[in-house]
């Protein structure tokens, strides 16, 4: 059975408006979201120099995409978390910390593409 609502387009109009209210909130309430995004604002033109194909512009991008889609996975994470109560549980602090390890590893891969494809265009003679 599926869910009652809306359907077809005013469903699509509808989504789109909670993305929206969500990148804000994200914004409003999350500084490493912010910090995030302004990294990632500057890195993208620097993208578009580095790149020497469309292949290496394509995972400059995402790297910079997935960093804040780890930042927002994580965000609404803690916000359900905190939402649950502010005492302390194991199964909450795991929650919290395996969202910093997702929000991590997207960082980690970040500085990989980016190093590599770096590496790549400055020192061609190490490939």
């Amino acid at each position: 059975m599926s869910k009652p609502g809306k359907t077809g387009i005013p469903r699509i109009i509808d989504a789109f408006g909670y993305s929206m209210k969500g990148f804000v909130a994200a914004w409003k309430f999350e500084a490493a979201f912010r910090q995030e995004v302004v990294l990632g604002l500057v890195l993208a033109p620097i993208a578009f120099w580095l790149a020497t194909t469309h292949i290496e512009l394509i995972l400059l991008l995402a790297s910079i995409m997935w960093v804040w889609m780890a930042e927002l996975a994580n965000s609404s994470v803690e916000a359900v978390v905190d939402r649950t109560g502010s005492e302390r549980h194991e199964l909450s602090g795991r929650a919290k910390d395996i969202g910093s390890a997702l929000v991590f590893v997207s960082l980690v891969l970040l500085a990989l593409v980016w190093g590599i494809i770096a590496a790549h265009r400055f020192f061609p003679f190490l490939f």
